[in-house]
């Protein structure tokens, strides 16, 4: 589990100017630094643990949690910690319907492994130059949207969220669902939107990087549990960056 100290070292507590807040906040503040408002790390903790508890306890009965985070910040991470985990992950930009429309979704990534069978078989070296260019465009675009979901056969048992202003169109597919959202919320984001808020700064690539380490390694625990498979490449739990530099 990681430590408060971890998430003050990590800058979890940074928040947005206070002309950016949201007064929904209000109870995980501290107060205000400089115009920054600062985030209670004793509340980030607390939810933390509320949150990588729920996920566990998905993961041990078999659900899959999908992680969305777009911004630059979140793209590597996201990736990472959805792969390390066995879980399913959108990092680049969220297409309007990939929970609520999933068959049109479906029919975009069938489109695209259509197109990589192409590539495979030889085929796409005997079409037209400038077809061969327009597909090649088009497969590197649904890749980048898709490549995380393409196996994601049905609805997600749970969704991870960095930045939930950003992700507003993720949030509210998941909450029309029904679909329980654990989230990074910021000083200027709603919690009241959230099942499982986590007040922290997503704008960080170390505070984020904590956050969802924590969250990783509880869904390995999960399927651990539950007796269920994780990726080859995954012999252990996520190391935490505080735990590399603390044998340093």
């Amino acid at each position: 589990m990681v430590e408060l100290e971890d998430l003050i070292k990590s800058g979890t507590y940074f928040g947005h100017r206070k002309d950016r807040w949201n007064p929904k906040m209000a109870p995980f503040l501290l107060g205000l630094k400089g115009g920054i408002h600062l985030i209670n790390p004793n509340k980030t903790m607390e939810c933390l643990k509320r949150a990588a508890d729920f996920l566990k306890k998905t993961s041990i009965e078999g659900g899959k949690v999908l992680f969305v985070g777009c911004k630059r910040q979140a793209q590597g991470l996201i990736e990472e910690i959805a792969k390390k985990s066995g879980s399913f992950y959108v990092n680049y930009r969220w297409l309007g319907g990939t929970l609520t429309n999933m068959v049109t979704i479906r029919k975009s990534i069938a489109r695209m492994k259509w197109i990589d069978q192409l590539e495979a078989s030889g085929t796409m070296e005997r079409l037209p130059k400038k077809e061969v260019a327009k597909l090649r465009r088009e497969n590197a675009k649904l890749h980048r949207s898709l490549d995380g979901i393409k196996d994601m056969e049905r609805l997600p048992a749970a969704i991870v969220i960095v930045d939930v202003v950003k992700e507003e169109i993720a949030v509210s597919e998941a909450r029309k669902l029904d679909i329980p959202i654990v989230a990074i919320v910021d000083t200027n984001g709603n919690p009241e939107n959230i099942d499982y808020p986590i007040p922290a700064n997503d704008d960080s690539i170390r505070s984020i990087r904590t956050i969802l380490e924590e969250i990783g390694n509880a869904i390995i625990e999960g399927k651990k549990e539950g007796g269920f498979s994780l990726p080859v490449e995954n012999a252990g739990n996520i190391t935490s960056e505080a735990a590399i530099l603390s044998t340093n």
